[in-house]
């Protein structure tokens, strides 16, 4: 990368950090992994896009100031972790009942388990955006790399792009771990423990969004 862009002795150290960081179990990654389990990998692509989309307007707001304001009015932060920490919380309960969308249907049941691609993003979007333990990280972890003799713009685009494929990659590795599980379980036709298991999980990331 042409030092014109962006401080390559920074990039050197932040590649490495945002790995190990973004590779920590988390709540978007536990995500990945229960919907890897529940809908399959490739459906999962639509809960990491919007996630990635919330992820890279977190890291950006995060350099240019806009998370003080959040900072500043939390009550509207609050409601929005709450009402989405109980929408994943909810799901949770569907499929530990083996029951909605993403569940997955037992052998007699014939019933699909199709939630659409929009809500699929909407929940990682919305997982992503009301991470408050996200936010803190980006805080703290952006600005030092930012070198004030270059330009903002195009440091921060690199280190974006940076995050979000990194990110992109811990998804894809939870979520294939998700698959390994539901295709090892469902062998056993343990169907109904696989679907405990993404509920569980599930409403763990919810009160995690909603307390955390």
């Amino acid at each position: 990368m042409s030092p014109l862009l962006i401080d390559t002795t920074m990039l050197t150290l932040f590649i490495p950090t945002f790995f190990f960081v973004s590779v920590t179990p988390g709540m978007c990654m536990t995500l990945s992994m229960t919907l890897g389990m529940t809908i399959g990998v490739k459906r999962s692509l639509h809960m990491m896009w919007g996630e990635l989309i919330g992820v890279g307007l977190v890291a950006i707001a995060s350099v240019i100031g806009v998370a003080t304001v959040m900072l500043n009015y939390p009550a509207v932060f609050q409601v929005f972790k709450y009402v989405g920490g109980v929408y994943l919380a909810y799901l949770g309960v569907q499929m530990w009942r083996s029951r909605g969308k993403m569940a997955i249907p037992n052998e007699d049941d014939d019933s699909p388990n199709e939630a659409s691609a929009l809500s699929l993003a909407a929940q990682g979007f919305v997982t992503a955006i009301a991470n408050p333990k996200g936010w803190a990280f980006m805080i703290s972890l952006l600005p030092p790399f930012i070198n004030p003799a270059m330009s903002l713009p195009s440091q921060l685009s690199v280190l974006v792009l940076i995050i979000l494929c990194t990110e992109f990659s811990c998804l894809m590795l939870y979520a294939s771990g998700g698959r390994t599980l539901r295709q090892f379980l469902q062998q056993k036709g343990n169907v109904q423990l696989l679907n405990r298991i993404a509920g569980t999980l599930m409403i763990g990331v919810g009160f995690w969004l909603a307390l955390g």
